[in-house]
């Protein structure tokens, strides 16, 4: 960047400094620094060479009562995953970085009879130019409806297609569950349990149902002792584990909703001296931190999230972002299987 130079009378230098040296109206200069479409090429690249050559510095302020807006998008959730939600607030601030943009990030709470209020008075008090809704408050379509009736801009995250292409970026989490359980299949394993991800939620439902399409292709059932309750947390699965692996009969593979919930299942496992993956194969979801954290290493679905954040943003304030960034395009973002050291085949083949 040039260094700052002085206007007239030795003062940091003026929108009216710029448009005087680009010869060009004030108006014109604040298309600019608002990267307005309607302006020429060479009108633009005459005011960004004066901006450039003066070292002026636009006005935050000024800007945000232009655009009746902050310069300010908003995160809402309700996860229970706190590792969901930082991984997808790092990808929005990889997008934003070099733009005038700020994250104001609000927790919500799903289950309020007030919740649409508590959003209603947040959006606005604050006047964020977009919101981003994680799941699974992504799911519902009359705060969907509030962003819009407010005039903000709005994306929802999903695990699988939940509004057009300009309001979503998504996950095939049902495809990629199935191939994950196939490949226990292909392995030999027959006694697969299952540990669910939280009741009311749109990426629980697609998981089981992927993970129920893969046994059904095979020719397996599953057993109602062999699917357990989970709520993403680490806790339930250590719940779900002592369940399962209790059993006179236990699974020699368990598929788990989500990372946290198979540690909690792998420890459980260490404890009544059970072999992983010897005597039991699991597998998890996201493809957190905690996957290559624990022992055995997990093999997991890896739930893009980081670039979910980054394709959010873009897709939400294009216009906002800094001068020759890459806006990548598309609304669904492919989940893959990583196979690691959980997964082996069953003892008695």
């Amino acid at each position: 960047m040039a260094a700052q130079n002085k206007g007239p009378g030795g003062k940091q230098p003026t929108i009216n400094d710029v448009a005087a040296l680009a010869g060009v109206s004030k108006k014109t200069v604040s298309r600019v620094i608002n990267r307005s479409e309607f302006l020429t090429d060479k009108t633009r690249a005459t005011v960004e060479k004066a901006i450039e050559q003066l070292g002026f510095v636009p006005n935050p302020q000024a800007r945000a009562l232009a655009f009746r807006r902050n310069f300010l998008i908003a995160l809402l959730h309700d996860n229970p995953n706190a590792q969901t939600v930082l991984n997808f607030q790092r990808g929005v601030l990889d997008a934003i970085k070099d733009s005038d943009l700020a994250l104001l990030v609000r927790p919500v709470d799903r289950g309020s009879d007030k919740m649409l209020d508590d959003v209603r008075t947040f959006l606005e008090k604050q006047r964020p130019i977009g919101a981003m809704l994680l799941p699974p408050i992504s799911e519902n379509d009359d705060l969907a409806a509030l962003c819009e009736n407010l005039g903000v801009r709005y994306v929802r995250i999903g695990s699988a297609p939940l509004d057009d292409a300009k309001h979503c970026i998504s996950s095939n989490d049902r495809e990629v569950v199935a191939e994950a359980v196939r490949r226990l299949i292909a392995l030999g394993h027959r006694r697969i349990g299952f540990v669910r991800g939280p009741v009311g939620f749109r990426s629980a439902a697609e998981r089981e149902t992927g993970f129920l399409e893969a046994l059904a292709e095979a020719g397996l059932d599953l057993p109602a002792e062999f699917n357990a309750p989970g709520n993403y947390r680490y806790t339930a699965g250590v719940e779900a584990g002592e369940a399962l692996l209790s059993l006179a009969a236990p699974p020699t593979a368990i598929f788990c909703s989500n990372d946290e919930m198979a540690a909690g299942v792998i420890s459980v496992a260490h404890s009544k001296g059970i072999k992983v993956p010897g005597q039991l194969s699991i597998i998890g979801f996201d493809d957190s931190p905690t996957a290559t954290h624990i022992w055995p290493a997990l093999s997991t679905v890896r739930w893009p999230i980081h670039e979910m954040g980054i394709r959010a943003a873009q897709t939400l304030v294009p216009d906002f972002l800094a001068p020759g960034t890459k806006v990548a395009e598309g609304a669904v973002l492919a989940s893959t299987f990583v196979e690691r050291q959980s997964v082996a085949p069953p003892p008695e083949r």
